[in-house]
């Protein structure tokens, strides 16, 4: 019989050891999934790093914006995730990403090619400077700002682009580092 991986190489703590916001953040997500995803439970073993992270999650992907759709902050996530070879978010954000967009093709396009992805124009170009940011953001310039000018994008929009490539590079190194393992739940989700 073959024993289970564990979800992380660091310690994971016991759901009923995390301090009581943090068992209700991951209670509600687990209301709403059906499973607890191994993020909050590879996260929640150093308490604040858990709730800043979290916060700022939050703050970028669930906001709503005419210039930027969760769909479209997850395409950032599917794509720069993959470009960083972490397995964890291309999985877990590829599976948000199909059903946000309800689409069930979409994210495995993303993560192999954006470019060849049945995406928008726009979507390309919004990809593209993601991109940039995740590869070598010291090469911005006015040329990529004015290219998503043209594409309709606002400075809060370039600003978010630029932030979600940049929170999920930190966020890709640390599930590589610690070696975490996506949920089976996640690939099949949005199929």
């Amino acid at each position: 019989m073959t024993k289970t991986p564990a979800i992380s190489r660091f310690p994971v703590p016991e759901f009923s050891d995390l301090p009581e916001d943090i068992r209700a953040r991951i209670e509600l997500v687990q209301e709403k999934t059906g499973f607890i995803p191994n993020v909050f439970l590879a996260l929640a073993w150093r308490p604040d790093e858990f709730r800043a992270f979290m916060a700022y999650h939050d703050t970028l992907m669930d906001k709503s914006s005419e210039g930027l759709s969760k769909a479209e902050r997850e395409m950032i996530v599917v794509a720069t995730s993959n470009a960083n070879q972490c397995q964890y978010c291309v999985i877990a954000h590829g599976a948000i990403l199909r059903i946000r967009a309800r689409n069930p093709l979409i994210a495995d396009q993303v993560a192999v090619n954006y470019r060849k992805a049945d995406i928008t124009d726009r979507q390309k170009a919004m990809l593209d400077f993601a991109m940039l940011v995740c590869d070598a953001a010291y090469e911005t310039g006015e040329e990529d700002f004015t290219e998503l000018e043209a594409h309709g994008f606002s400075p809060d929009d370039i600003w978010d682009i630029a932030a979600i490539s940049a929170f999920f590079g930190l966020s890709n190194r640390i599930a590589n580092v610690s070696d975490m393992r996506p949920n089976d739940e996640f690939y099949s989700m949005g199929r």
